[in-house]
């Protein structure tokens, strides 16, 4: 049996606790704990069940504000079981590229819907995460 293909296409790193990106939120209201980020996607914690192979939107922090990007799930599954109910995690890929690594998360202007009104600044990012084959890991 051989080694893992890597298949990851871009780096990514772990966000703050107190940063923007620690917490995207789907359109359909419900908050998602993001556990990494990379301009192609997220993987995420959250109570909200999603089936891998459909799409939803996902509410991302960028310069000019939140921006509603389109997403695949990829995969989905239970992470753990507690009191107050089931959590998932839950790899989301972007339809459009996403700068995570930029101060402000900002979309690239042939993707981005244009800015929203009163855009703030946010904090130095993390530390960047290497994919696990330049780390010496297998997977």
């Amino acid at each position: 049996m051989g080694g893992a293909v890597e298949r990851r296409v871009a780096w990514r790193r772990v966000p703050e606790a107190g940063e923007p990106l620690a917490r995207v939120r789907l359109r359909t209201g419900r908050d998602l704990e993001v556990c990494d980020v990379s301009d192609g996607g997220v993987l995420a914690d959250g109570q909200a069940r999603l089936l891998p192979g459909t799409h939803v939107d996902v509410h991302v922090v960028s310069l000019t504000g939140r921006v509603l990007v389109r997403c695949r799930v990829v995969r989905s599954v239970v992470s753990r079981l507690d009191g107050v109910g089931v959590c998932y995690r839950s790899a989301l890929a972007f339809q459009q590229p996403v700068d995570t690594r930029t101060a402000g998360y900002g979309l690239p202007e042939a993707v981005g819907e244009g800015p929203t009104p009163e855009g703030s600044r946010y904090p130095a990012l993390a530390t960047q995460v290497a994919p696990p084959h330049e780390q010496g890991l297998s997977t």
